[in-house]
C-alpha cells in the first residue's frame, strides 16, 4: 500500500482552541470558526503524527486559483497548507490575513 496516499475518513471533533464542535466530511483538516486545527498527520489523512500541537493559521494566500491556509504547529513549528472551507470564518480569514500584512509592514 502507498504510504502517501490520501486517506478520507470522515471524523468530527471538538476544536481544542475555541471549543466549537466540527462535523467532518473527510476532508475537513480546521476549525471553520477560528481555522486552528491539530497536528495530527505526517501526510494528510494518516494520523501518524505524534505532536498533536495546535496548528495556528499565520497567513492566506491564492494557489491555482484556490485559496489557502498556511498552518503552522506552536509545539514543533511543522508548517502545512490546507484549503479553505466554503464554511471557513470570512472574518476570522480576513483579520489572518490583515495581521500578517501588519507583521510584514513592521519589518
Amino acid at each position: 500500500m502507498n504510504e502517501r496516499k490520501f486517506r478520507r475518513k470522515k471524523e468530527d471533533f471538538i476544536c481544542a482552541r475555541c471549543g466549537v464542535a466540527v462535523t467532518g466530511d473527510g476532508y475537513t483538516n480546521h476549525c471553520p470558526a477560528c481555522l486552528f486545527s491539530r497536528h495530527v498527520d505526517v501526510f494528510p489523512g494518516d494520523r501518524a503524527a505524534s505532536c498533536g500541537g495546535l496548528m495556528e493559521p499565520v497567513s492566506s494566500r491564492m494557489k491555482n486559483g484556490e485559496e489557502r491556509i498556511l498552518h503552522r504547529c506552536v509545539v514543533c513549528g511543522h508548517e502545512r497548507e490546507n484549503r479553505v472551507d466554503d464554511g471557513d470564518d470570512r472574518n476570522v480569514l480576513l483579520r489572518m490575513a490583515r495581521d500578517a500584512a501588519d507583521r510584514l509592514s513592521k519589518r
